[in-house]
């Protein structure tokens, strides 16, 4: 992927993702600092399960947020993660879970379903409060205080436990332009397909008749 960065004027900066082929929707783009740390204000947020899919599939959270993931459908989900950011695991269930789970560390949190193997959904635990994701042109303007940051981008599709890429930046608040790119050498991970409705309602059908039994 390619990171450019630009048009840094008072206390904003814009960013454009690319991988080469054009812009890079759903990039995490972020700004770390002492002071953004200093600065981190936890917020509930709620990761939903509609049509047997995590909605929003994506989404950031400071640290020390509590998240509810209340299921939508009309079918049992199992909501988990293994990975080292967050380990928690909520058995079958449906409505609204007793109580929310709390993001405690920073890191990529991988979320899967026990029932659903195609589900899949990611929550960006981040240090600061000063971060977006990129639109489908792959660009996003932050808004943060003037001072130096480490720039940190983060895509679904990079290996799984493959880091942000990163690159130092300066905000100010004297208006002005910057410039900047940084090409990595890629560590795509494969694109899951998407899956056939029919199909799910098929396999939601016979684990429903294997649970009966």
């Amino acid at each position: 992927m390619t990171l450019g960065c630009g048009s840094v004027f008072a206390s904003s900066l814009d960013v454009h993702v690319d991988d080469g082929r054009g812009g890079v929707a759903e990039a995490v783009v972020s700004l770390h600092s002492a002071g953004a740390r200093a600065a981190l204000q936890p917020r509930a947020a709620q990761m939903d399960q509609r049509g047997s899919e995590f909605v929003p599939r994506l989404m950031t959270v400071q640290t020390g947020s509590p998240v509810m993931f209340p299921n939508s459908d009309g079918i049992h989900h199992h909501v988990y993660s293994f990975s080292p950011a967050k380990r928690f695991e909520l058995p079958l269930y449906s409505g609204e879970p007793s109580d929310p789970v709390h993001f405690e560390s920073p890191g990529v949190v991988t979320l899967g379903c026990n029932i659903h193997d195609w589900m899949l959904g990611y929550i960006v635990v981040l240090d600061t409060p000063y971060s977006a994701i990129t639109d489908a042109s792959g660009t996003v303007r932050l808004q943060a205080p003037p001072g130096e940051y480490s720039l940190q981008v983060w895509h679904p599709h990079l290996a799984p436990g493959a880091p942000p890429m990163r690159r130092p930046v300066s905000i100010t608040d004297a208006g002005g332009s910057e410039n900047i790119s940084l090409s990595l050498v890629p560590t795509v991970a494969p694109t899951r397909e998407p899956v056939d409705p029919r199909l799910r309602a098929l396999q939601d059908k016979l684990r429903s008749l294997k649970r009966e039994r």
